[in-house]
């Protein structure tokens, strides 16, 4: 069975992110979705909101399911039976970090490839943070992420 890891903050989910899980999960027998729990950043939505986002999302896809994790990401992938490591780019800058983690996790396990997918031209302007900035200023979020959470989005600013 051919499995994949798609990870990610996904604070929220975007249509890019979409965009690759979509695409990622036709590739691979299973494809996870990983959210990660990093400590060192403050995300906005806690780890079940994003987690509870991204299933309201992919519905559809039977063939995805969704984890979270902190520590190496080498560590979940080989936890969890996998052999690919997927990453969404959007553009030159996003390849350069994108291709060093890809060489570190290569290091620290030789048996876990990466491999890159660059997103729809439609999103390669889109990020989780553009997102948040513009919902928090009242804008319009339609059609940059899944109309499935906009709800959810407007409500987490309508608390602040």
């Amino acid at each position: 069975m051919r499995i994949a890891v798609y990870p990610g903050s996904f604070d929220p989910i975007t249509n890019g992110h979409l965009d690759i899980i979509q695409r990622s999960s036709r590739l691979f027998d299973k494809l996870i979705v990983a959210v990660v729990k990093n400590p060192n950043k403050k995300p906005l939505f806690s780890i079940k909101e994003r987690m509870m986002m991204i299933e309201k999302s992919i519905k559809d896809l039977s063939n995805v399911e969704i984890d979270y994790f902190e520590g190496l990401l080498v560590d979940f992938v080989s936890v969890k039976g996998a052999q690919v490591i997927v990453k969404g780019l959007r553009a030159l800058s996003d390849f350069e970090y994108e291709f060093q983690m890809a060489l570190l996790n290569r290091k620290l396990n030789t048996d876990i490839e990466t491999i890159f997918m660059m997103t729809n031209y439609k999103y390669s302007f889109l990020s989780s943070s553009m997102v948040k900035e513009i919902a928090s200023l009242k804008g319009s979020i339609a059609d940059l992420v899944p109309e499935v959470i906009i709800q959810d989005i407007i409500n987490k600013f309508s608390t602040k």
